[in-house]
């Protein structure tokens, strides 16, 4: 059986002292105990930024993949070998700036795994430039007069491109975090877990104080449905996207159901592969 220790390496994190990207490290590894995981059957695929490097901070199979590609990589690790969890995880700039048209597509696609995204409202890595998220009037090296561009909506934009699975948590309620992705994992389909993982180096607007004066839970909204698509958009747009739980979950069949391809390991049994399964998995990807 796995404990925390079986995903700890050797490898020591280099993220800035207070950053909430270690909250977000430390709730994989309980969550992948609590799945009763071992580290040889996880795959965390990272893309480039902070949140990027963490696919090589815990011990289980790592790719640490090109700007904005992370998905595309951990579609074709799932799909090649259904066997395997596997979790992707980027940042704000990773995920909606160069990936954006990967995002809504892996969304839309429903491959079964999970994308956890550290939303940290800047460009950390190359110290401090506006990002994609970033709020109005949001003064950085890049918009030294306060950002006058909108922020992308990133719930609005996950249910409108068909996840079936969206949840959002905080860097600073662990316990939380773990649950929501215990779930996300569980789910059958692709599932978007967008984290508020605040940078303490270079965004001292959206700190853990302003998150914690601004968000609120889901639990606190009476008879709140998440299989209700309306209801959670609804709410999500009256709360500004500052909502933390499972907010929105559907049973829609995912695109190893839909394919007829549950279950079947390309790496093993590739050449078994009907023709047309085959076909509707290259179908999918064009």
């Amino acid at each position: 059986m796995s404990t925390l220790a079986s995903f700890q390496n050797q490898v020591k994190p280099n993220w800035c002292p207070g950053c909430g990207d270690y909250a977000v490290q430390m709730a994989l590894q309980q969550a992948a105990v609590k799945l009763n995981l071992e580290p040889h059957q996880l795959a965390l695929v990272s893309g480039i930024g902070c949140s990027g490097r963490i696919g090589g901070y815990l011990y289980a199979y790592g790719m640490h993949t090109t700007h904005g590609r992370a998905l595309p990589f951990a579609q074709g690790v799932k799909l090649a070998n259904p066997e395997l969890t596997v979790i992707a995880c980027g940042g704000d700039g990773d995920g909606f700036a160069i990936g954006t048209a990967h995002t809504i597509h892996a969304m839309r696609r429903n491959v079964n795994i999970t994308y956890i995204l550290m939303d940290n409202h800047v460009y950390g890595l190359t110290k401090g430039q506006t990002s994609p998220r970033s709020d109005v009037g949001f003064k950085t090296k890049t918009t030294p007069t306060g950002n006058i561009e909108t922020p992308i909506a990133a719930l609005e934009l996950a249910l409108a491109s068909g996840a079936t699975f969206v949840a959002q948590g905080f860097s600073a309620q662990l316990p939380q975090l773990v649950d929501l992705i215990v779930a996300a994992v569980r789910h059958d389909g692709f599932s978007f877990v967008n984290v508020f993982s605040p940078c303490v180096t270079f965004n001292h607007t959206n700190t853990y104080e302003w998150f914690r004066e601004h968000l609120s839970d889901v639990k606190d909204i009476a008879g709140y449905d998440p299989h209700d698509k309306g209801a959670a958009a609804r709410h999500i747009m009256e709360k500004e996207g500052m909502l933390t739980g499972l907010l929105y979950e559907n049973d829609r069949a995912s695109y190893e159901q839909a394919s007829g391809l549950a279950g079947f390991n390309t790496i093993k049994n590739v050449e078994k592969m009907p023709q047309a399964n085959f076909n509707k998995l290259l179908e999918g990807f064009k």
